[in-house]
């Protein structure tokens, strides 16, 4: 028989479970606090993820965290803005003609790169990073709490932790364990993406910004090109679409669909696939609570919602920013109000995004875009959120966002009669 696996006895401070962008940078704040911190990832890196269309405003996160040099050394992909394409119709917003204080530009990037060198920069710092390191169970004892995991070679560890952070995006670790999960109000959308080689760029358009195509109602394409001359082209909409050609390979039906759409059809006709196509559905999902006694939620795992504003990296960091913080101070003995100082204002990210989400897959905010001789200041403001800066209660579309979109649709609807 084979003797049982040693057990590890580990004690830190924080423990953060995820070496994403929303753990690496959870974990960088609370050291920065004077918290000492590990890091389980299940993965080893590096590794394909999606979400390669940062927003400005997750650079003041990965300042703060210390990651921005190493970033900006890589030489990826600057992004300046994001232009939406419908037919005819064009809608372009210059991030630098927004109304927000803070940065005017940000990156495209390969995930599987940009994770890696967080992880590595967090490293590099003092923070022990553990891949291939999987949560198998947590024991909470008031705040305190006894993590089990199991590495690659199947050994089980235990490590003593004061304050779990939940960074583990798509796996939602505390939730499952938990039972916390529960459904999203929006429904369920698919998409299907590929990395092609974008040799036909330069016919078409500039490489430093995102463009979202609509291609009919309910279904878009993103184009998010990298400095490596590579392109990340995918479809998102209702699965139903993607039933109506079920016939062929997934490659046969992608390159149907990049046909399908004269947008795509001859920038990308008979392309190399640098990346083959995949298949992403299922995703937004959210939870009962962002955090409990001992523990914190952040980025994909208090909720995801869409990829269709890029929303995804700025929720994570923002919120790992603010969570690692709050953990630090939790430490040094100060009372955390974790409703007031982090669920409220997390909330009102996603609340903010989820109501251009939904105008977006209901066709107004399409009216908002592509209507004729649109204000400036209202398209700025418009601009800002699009940039991630969806905490400015000084913008009408981030205070109240539903009601300022709705009132701007009736409006621009008034005056078309």
């Amino acid at each position: 028989m084979n003797a049982p696996a040693k057990t590890l006895l580990k004690e830190v401070d924080v423990l953060v479970i995820g070496a994403g962008p929303s753990g690496t940078v959870a974990a960088a704040m609370a050291k920065k606090g004077g918290a000492s911190v590990q890091i389980v990832e299940k993965e080893e890196f590096p590794r394909f993820v999606i979400g390669e269309s940062l927003l400005p405003r997750c650079m003041e996160a990965l300042k703060d965290a210390g990651f921005l040099e190493a970033v900006e050394a890589h030489g990826f992909q600057k992004k300046f803005g994001a232009k939406f394409q419908r037919g005819g119709d064009l809608c372009d917003f210059n991030f630098s003609e927004g109304i927000h204080e803070g940065w005017s530009w940000t990156w495209q990037v390969q995930r599987a790169e940009f994770d890696q060198i967080l992880a590595r920069e967090a490293e590099k710092s003092g923070i022990p990073v553990h891949f291939k390191t999987a949560v198998e169970k947590i024991e909470f004892n008031g705040t305190d709490s006894v993590t089990t995991v199991r590495t690659s070679s199947g050994e089980v560890e235990e490590i003593r932790a004061r304050f779990i952070i939940d960074s583990s995006g798509y796996g939602r670790v505390i939730p499952r364990l938990f039972k916390l999960d529960r459904p999203s109000n929006l429904p369920p959308r698919k998409a299907v993406f590929a990395h092609v080689k974008d040799e036909r760029r330069a016919n078409y358009d500039e490489p430093n910004r995102i463009t979202i195509v609509s291609h009919e109602k309910g279904v878009w394409v993103w184009i998010i090109p990298f400095s490596n001359g590579v392109t990340s082209v995918g479809f998102v909409g209702d699965p139903s679409f993607f039933e109506r050609n079920p016939e062929g390979s997934l490659e046969d039906r992608y390159r149907g669909l990049l046909e399908s759409e004269p947008n795509t059809r001859e920038r990308f006709r008979d392309i190399e696939l640098v990346l083959e196509p995949r298949v992403l559905e299922g995703w937004s999902v959210t939870t009962d609570r962002f955090f409990g006694e001992g523990f914190v939620l952040t980025g994909n795992v208090t909720e995801f919602l869409d990829p269709i504003f890029s929303s995804g990296v700025t929720l994570a960091t923002v919120s790992g920013h603010r969570a690692g913080t709050l953990a630090a101070r939790q430490i040094k003995g100060e009372p955390i109000d974790w409703q007031k100082e982090f669920v409220v204002p997390t909330q009102v990210g996603v609340d903010t995004f989820r109501a251009y989400v939904m105008a977006w897959y209901d066709g107004s905010l399409e009216e908002i875009f592509y209507a004729e001789n649109p204000e400036p200041l209202l398209k700025s403001q418009i601009c800002s959120v699009l940039a991630g800066y969806v905490w400015d209660q000084g913008n009408p579309f981030v205070r109240r966002p539903d009601r300022a979109l709705r009132a701007l649709i009736g409006r621009i609807r008034s005056e078309a009669v």
